[in-house]
């Protein structure tokens, strides 16, 4: 028996919807991180679950590849918000007018 594509299609897009809505409401620096992960691996179900479906490992090897960037992302990531943390005291998005105008 096997899962058909449409629940990993559908998984896909609660996992994302729900980053999208982490992005939307939050105003913490680190859950908003964290959201944006959670949306790179709602696509890398979807290339496991394309890849799979049309027996092609091209879509596996893509997401080798972006986990090793969300890897590096991460790792600037949090350099960037420790630095912002301790120069500001805080992690919070609204105590930061660096990037406007």
């Amino acid at each position: 028996m096997t899962i058909p594509l449409s629940y990993y299609v559908i998984l896909s897009a609660v996992v994302f919807l729900t980053g999208v809505v982490g992005v939307l409401i939050r105003r913490n620096i680190i859950a908003i991180l964290l959201s944006v992960e959670l949306m790179l691996n709602a696509t890398n179900i979807n290339f496991v679950a394309f890849s799979r479906y049309l027996e092609d490992l091209g879509g596996q090897v893509f997401v080798f590849f972006a986990l090793t960037v969300a890897a590096a992302e991460v790792a600037v990531g949090l350099a960037i918000i420790i630095a912002l943390h301790r120069s500001k005291e805080s992690i919070n998005i609204e105590d930061f007018k660096l990037l406007k105008w």
